[in-house]
């Protein structure tokens, strides 16, 4: 003889599966206890984060984020807005090692207008030349 199926457990006992109203109650239960888990991860999230104390510590940098999110979630990532900062920033970045290499090379312009004429140091230098 082929097994009995078994009735699922939600089932009145009688071989059918409940009506309507216990799926909505079923639903209902499955809703209620997500959204609770919800609140409770959201609870540990903030308490990780500690965005509250972040906030009265360093309320501007909080504020740069929550506008830095803000734009990248709005869209404005692969904007032309977003190219053109990017390519100023490049820029800007560009220029702290090309300004020491302008004043090395100022330094080497000048040191070589300070020596004497016959290419050396000026007579009246205490320093030895390296030779």
């Amino acid at each position: 003889m082929a097994p009995q199926p078994h009735p699922p457990p939600d089932s009145s006992g009688n071989g059918h599966s409940p009506g309507l109203g216990g799926r909505v109650g079923s639903l209902g239960r499955a809703a209620h206890s997500l959204t609770e888990e919800l609140r409770h991860t959201a609870a540990d999230f903030g308490r990780a984060l500690d965005l509250r104390g972040r906030a009265q510590r360093h309320p501007y940098a909080l504020m740069a984020a929550a506008l830095g999110v803000g734009y990248v979630l709005g869209g404005g990532l692969f904007s032309r807005t977003t190219a053109r900062a990017l390519a100023l920033a490049g820029r800007v970045a560009a220029l702290s090692p090309l300004r020491g290499e302008l004043w090395g090379l100022a330094e080497a312009v000048l040191s070589g207008a300070a020596e004497g004429p016959e290419g050396g140091r000026p007579s009246g230098s205490d320093v030895p030349s390296p030779s």
